[in-house]
């Protein structure tokens, strides 16, 4: 038996449309079951994320949460196609190489915080085969103090359990424990749903969420009364996603020239900006991007952009697009890094 998404008919904030469909894996993953997972599903279905593709794949470097890692490089800056494919570059992620002897091999992951009222991603490493049931585990223990010095919070109530995670046919029923359902409002609640449906979403086997708490099924969540009347996924939460989400890099990455950026956006004719801050406070790079769908239709993007910086350290990428009034700059995602030379 599995775990899925449920569609809350409590109707989202009418802002953008539906997304376009979730991108293609472009290396072959191998489907990772629990020893607890039924014939039908199974804890994650892959491992860690995959530059590009903006779902997860095995062969991925592990960061420290907290702490800057490596990457941030390779691709040709083609956006992937309007189903997630197109052509990510001709440079494969780098496969780590194999750990010592009488050691688990990690992978990396992403879990969902906030930054303001906006979902955004930050850099975990889980343990196969339970990767996305180790994601979730690594959302629930909120943003390290790092993350926190950078303004990421998170709406799930401290002390929220996760008793089980199935997934069969791309739906994954995730089981909390009773804590997640207490205290906030309706922003509070469509939020940590959100949080929790982007995290497991990541993984390439999942493509919506159903939630128990306590090994019930929810069909009216919490105090408001969000109705989940069936498996939710990200575009039910359109409006809690900045409308250019950054994927990759994430928070506390290190960034080397040219820097392969990816993510998601809903903008004005599919197009916006992406900005690199080096650590002396000088713009190393501003380019034009381009989605694959926008006014109205979230499309990807996947872009590689050369950089000149005059100091290594503690830098920003920032997505923002010009308004159409009056030319200013309006930041739709930030994500901080250390830029080098």
């Amino acid at each position: 038996m599995s775990e899925e998404h449920a569609m809350p008919t409590t109707k989202p904030i009418p802002r953008t449309s539906p997304w376009l469909r979730r991108p293609v894996i472009i290396a072959m993953t191998a489907l990772l079951v629990t020893p607890a997972a039924s014939a039908c599903g199974s804890d994650t279905g892959a491992g860690g994320t995959s530059p590009g593709t903006g779902r997860p794949s095995a062969a991925t470097t592990p960061s420290t949460p907290g702490i800057p890692s490596a990457g941030g490089t390779g691709g040709t800056g083609t956006p992937s196609g309007p189903n997630g494919g197109g052509t990510p570059g001709t440079s494969t992620p780098p496969v780590p190489p194999s750990p010592p002897r009488g050691t688990q091999h990690q992978v990396r992951a992403s879990v969902y915080f906030l930054h303001g009222e906006k979902i955004s991603p930050a850099p975990r490493t889980v343990t196969p085969p339970a990767t996305a049931a180790g994601a979730l585990r690594a959302l629930l223990a909120g943003p390290s103090r790092y993350e926190r010095g950078q303004r990421r919070t998170t709406a799930i109530p401290s002390g929220t359990a996760l008793r089980s995670i199935v997934v069969c046919r791309h739906v994954a029923t995730v089981d909390m424990s009773g804590r997640y359902d207490d205290g906030g409002g309706s922003l509070s609640m469509r939020a940590r749903l959100a949080q929790v449906v982007f995290t497991a979403t990541r993984f390439p086997a999942i493509e919506k969420v159903r939630f128990k708490v306590d090994g019930k099924p929810v069909t009216s969540f919490g105090g408001e009364g969000i109705v989940l009347n069936g498996p939710v996924g990200r575009a039910d939460f359109e409006e809690l996603a900045p409308l250019v989400l950054v994927e990759s890099p994430l928070i506390g990455d290190t960034v080397r020239m040219p820097v392969r950026v990816w993510g998601s956006a809903n903008t004005f004719e599919a197009t916006f900006r992406l900005k690199i801050t080096d650590a002396a406070g000088h713009t190393a790079a501003d380019v034009y991007a381009t989605a694959t769908s926008g006014s109205g239709t979230r499309g990807t993007f996947d872009v590689t952009i050369p950089y000149r910086a005059t100091r290594s350290g503690s830098g920003l990428l920032t997505a923002y697009w010009n308004s159409l009034e009056d030319g200013h700059a309006v930041t739709e995602d930030t994500v901080p890094v250390t830029v080098m030379r």
